[in-house]
């Protein structure tokens, strides 16, 4: 039987069975849509006799957005039965949504507890990923799954933190696109709620979304003069050095606004439209953390995460995408060689330079050749160009693989005493040659070589993914101990290296974080290549803007070694680690013996004795390159 859709609206379902428990929230006890007025309109948007088919919530952190999907979640399983798939970055992060936000939602609402049977009874419907309840289901998966997302329809969508979601699904292409497909045959009823702190300009989901939008922002009036405006960071003001003096500056009378005048200004806001929406049925809203209420994130605190952040590129990226909600303008123009040649640094090629705690390397596999770059790092991911190696020969040919395994059998003499060898290196497959490739590497069977393949795309959460088995046998199954694959988001990489190579020194007498040090030995040449893309926006079929990068000039091989060199540094942990990884290195360093070694020839890798090639079939169990080999 056909039912009309319930009068209550989301909001008033909250005020009403919401209750928030200690697991999920700061503040339990019932739900109070006093605390976080902006979201009664957000929330109100989702409710079933709303007209709007998406809705689009661009937003900084601390502003309760999360808590606004879970109260819709509830509401649907108490007032609209139906499918429900609720959308997380990764597999990982929506077994731990379900863990510590909807298993406390069930539990903690009265309304909701006999909805759903508990996880312990048998055949009770309610597992990890996925909770039955009368009339309808709720499946929870990651966006990096084709198969979570292609596996029932869905009514309603719950897509959080867009941003993070890879740009193709193992193939299958972009995850809203797939996730959207799901409710299509629900036509007027369906509705999405898509959710995320913003990423990069030009390639963020949520700013797309938002541009398609009525782009709404919550206006509040002024307690002096009354005047309506939204909440921009340029009128917070304070005394340079002391935080606690930030005080907002109305944009009309300029007069100074206190903290404690924030409650009584979000209860008199009001949303409103700033924009015509290209979908009528669209409805977007933006906030920044300036309207998180009192006792959550202050102005003052506001004002010492931006003075923390200064002089901090990626900080500075993390402050306007989670504090204020915007999205962060890469610089992508390639920075002048020219410049970056009069800037080369007096150390000698072939030698590891004091500062270096690791070497990593890049090799980019040409027709008659491989063209290998060693590079050093430290922390804050200084780096410096180490030796540039060119191996002649054909990649189909064995010679060239077997001097690649000499240059991994190197001892790098390092500046003070002591000696490295290289931690890690990334090969490019992606070429003409992908088979005899994978051949050799197969052969070599050194466990510091990562096969990588570029993929277009940005993956900032997880730039480098894999490995996959490449290998198979006639009947398809995977060979155990076959040739496995990573793949490379090669934008991210080559974006990083950009921000790092705009960095300026002004008057400061150190380097900088991130600094990338240059030698005077390098030609010309090789500066021209190491920036030989730009970044370039382009429109797509349906008219979003999106950024791809384009060559500048045709040789490009130094940027695509400087490329795989960091992606060999992220698989050796240290964005993962942090100071954990380069502490262990400051450490290995200081206790490493300290020997003189004979300066090696640069480039030169004819003298070095003949490798150590593995010719049998199965790698000894346990085989792995342990971190203090990779100092001599």
């Amino acid at each position: 039987m056909l039912r009309p859709p319930p009068q209550i609206r989301v909001s008033e379902w909250a005020e009403r069975h919401r209750i928030l428990g200690s697991r999920a929230s700061s503040e339990p006890g019932p739900w109070r849509t006093s605390r976080t007025p902006y979201l009664r309109e957000v929330m109100d948007a989702l409710s079933a006799v709303h007209p709007a088919r998406r809705v689009v919530f661009m937003k900084g952190a601390q502003v309760g957005a999360t808590e606004a999907g879970n109260n819709w979640l509830g509401y649907i399983l108490h007032h609209v039965p139906a499918p429900v798939l609720a959308v997380q970055p990764t597999v990982e992060l929506a077994k731990r949504f379900s863990r510590q936000r909807v298993d406390p939602l069930l539990e903690e609402t009265p309304a909701l507890r006999e909805r759903v049977a508990p996880a312990r009874a048998r055949d009770s419907g309610n597992t990890l990923l996925s909770k039955e309840f009368p009339g309808g289901i709720l499946v929870l998966t990651g966006a990096n799954s084709a198969v979570g997302l292609r596996s029932m329809t869905a009514r309603f969508l719950f897509l959080d933190e867009i941003d993070a979601y890879p740009g193709d699904v193992e193939g299958e292409g972009d995850p809203i696109a797939l996730a959207e497909a799901r409710a299509r045959t629900f036509g007027w009823r369906r509705k999405a709620f898509l959710v995320s702190t913003p990423t990069i300009a030009g390639r963020s989901r949520i700013e797309r979304e938002y541009a398609a939008s009525d782009q709404r922002r919550y206006v509040v009036p002024c307690p002096h003069c009354g005047e309506m405006q939204w909440l921009r960071f340029e009128r917070l003001r304070w005394e340079k050095g002391d935080p606690r003096t930030a005080r907002y500056h109305c944009e009309t009378c300029d007069e100074p606004i206190e903290e404690h005048h924030k409650t009584a200004m979000l209860a008199g806001g009001q949303w409103r439209a700033t924009a015509e929406a290209q979908d009528p049925h669209t409805v977007g809203f933006h906030i920044s953390s300036l309207y998180a209420p009192v006792g959550w994130y202050s102005w003052e605190q506001v004002a010492r995460d931006w003075e923390a952040a200064q002089g901090k590129p990626e900080d500075l990226k993390t402050f306007r995408n989670t504090v204020l909600g915007e999205t962060w303008q890469e610089r992508g123009e390639a920075p002048d060689w020219e410049r970056l040649v009069e800037r080369r640094e007096d150390f000698r090629m072939g030698v590891v330079p004091a500062g270096a705690l690791c070497l990593t390397a890049g090799v980019d596999v040409q027709d008659d050749r491989l063209e290998c770059d060693v590079w050093g790092w430290a922390e804050g991911f200084s780096s410096w160009l180490v030796d540039h190696v060119v191996i002649p020969g054909s990649p189909r040919e064995r010679a060239p693989w077997d001097a690649l395994a000499t240059l991994l059998a190197r001892d790098w003499p390092r500046q003070g005493g002591g000696a490295m060898r290289i931690a890690r290196l990334c090969v490019d497959t992606g070429g003409r040659d992908t088979a005899a490739v994978y051949g050799h590497l197969r052969r070599l069977r050194d466990p510091r070589i990562a096969p990588t393949k570029g993929v277009d795309g940005w993956n900032r959460a997880q730039p480098v993914q894999g490995p996959t088995p490449v290998d198979a046998m006639v009947d398809g199954r995977k060979l155990r101990r076959g040739l496995k694959l990573w793949t490379v988001s090669v934008s991210t990489w080559k974006a990083d290296l950009y921000r790092r190579l705009w960095l300026g020194r002004g008057d400061a007498a150190e380097f900088p974080p991130g600094w990338v040090h240059v030698p005077q030995g390098i030609e010309a040449e090789w500066v021209k290549q190491l920036v030989a893309e730009q970044l370039h926006t382009v429109k797509d079929r349906r008219g979003f803007a999106r950024q791809e990068w384009a060559k500048l000039r045709e040789r490009n091989e130094a940027l695509d070694c400087a490329v795989l060199a960091r992606a060999a540094l992220w698989l050796l942990g240290a964005d993962r680690y942090g100071e954990r990884f380069w502490a262990q290195l400051r450490e290995q360093v200081a206790n490493a013996p300290l020997q003189p070694s004979e300066l090696p020839t640069s480039g030169n890798v004819a003298p070095l004795p003949p490798p150590q090639v593995a010719t049998d079939t199965h790698r000894p169990r346990g085989w792995l390159a342990p971190r203090s080999g990779w100092l001599r």
